[in-house]
């Protein structure tokens, strides 16, 4: 369904990523997926499929330049080598120029640490028209709430312990006091709840797919892309 594509950043540099796109391509709108700490695997370009099945142009920009892993400790060291900055600002920037060429309506998605990049690139990109957020955060004082224009849609696992419920209450307290258009909702599930793989042996103790809540969080997320980008 998907193949290789190159496009450019802002700065002129080439990045490369995976775009998934319907049947009916021209003129659909698009989205821009954010990949977990994994890098750009299967799982998530099954997601870029899954959004194409839906009737969306998806892109996947490769964060990691080619590299991804099924590892904890080296998507650790993957993730911690990365420049957030940059990759909201340029690489993820690109992607949404990129499909905003092709279409009027673009939104962006990420989980876990694309999550966390959704949320700055959301500061960074006056072109998404809409967020959904799946479990992640940065530091809330890197995020200027005052900057976000587009409606966001969050997605949280209550049991979450690498982004702790409190920490959510307080991003929803910030988001809300920039009058940014706001839905977020709690599943009582674990980190990586939207996640078929985090199942079984090789998966971090701490995460968990859940199929009920996943399925309940995609028709949100559908409905929700449905209404902002058409």
């Amino acid at each position: 369904m998907g193949s290789s594509i190159n496009f450019q950043r802002p700065d002129g540099k080439t990045v490369q990523g995976y775009l998934a796109e319907p049947a009916q391509a021209a003129g659909a709108p698009g989205v821009v997926v954010i990949q977990e700490w994994w890098g750009l695997n299967a799982q998530i370009r099954g997601v870029a499929d899954r959004l194409a099945t839906a009737g969306y142009q998806a892109l996947v920009p490769d964060l990691y330049r080619g590299n991804s892993t099924v590892e904890a400790e080296e998507a650790h060291h993957l993730m911690s080598g990365l420049d957030f900055a940059d990759a909201a600002s340029q690489d993820i920037r690109g992607a949404v120029q990129f499909l905003k060429a092709r279409t009027s309506k673009v939104g962006l998605t990420g989980f876990c640490m694309g999550g966390a990049l959704t949320l700055l690139a959301l500061t960074q990109s006056p072109e998404i028209d809409a967020g959904v957020v799946w479990y992640g955060c940065p530091p809330l004082e890197y995020i200027d709430a005052s900057k976000i224009r587009a409606p966001i849609l969050g997605h949280w696992a209550t049991q979450d312990e690498f982004f702790k419920a409190e920490t959510v209450n307080l991003l929803e307290d910030k988001l809300r006091a920039a009058d940014v258009n706001l839905e977020f909702h709690r599943y009582l599930a674990h980190h990586a709840f939207a996640n078929e793989t985090a199942v079984g042996p090789g998966r971090i103790p701490a995460t968990q797919f859940d199929p009920v809540w996943a399925q309940q969080a995609w028709d949100r997320t559908l409905r929700f892309f449905g209404r902002t980008l058409g």
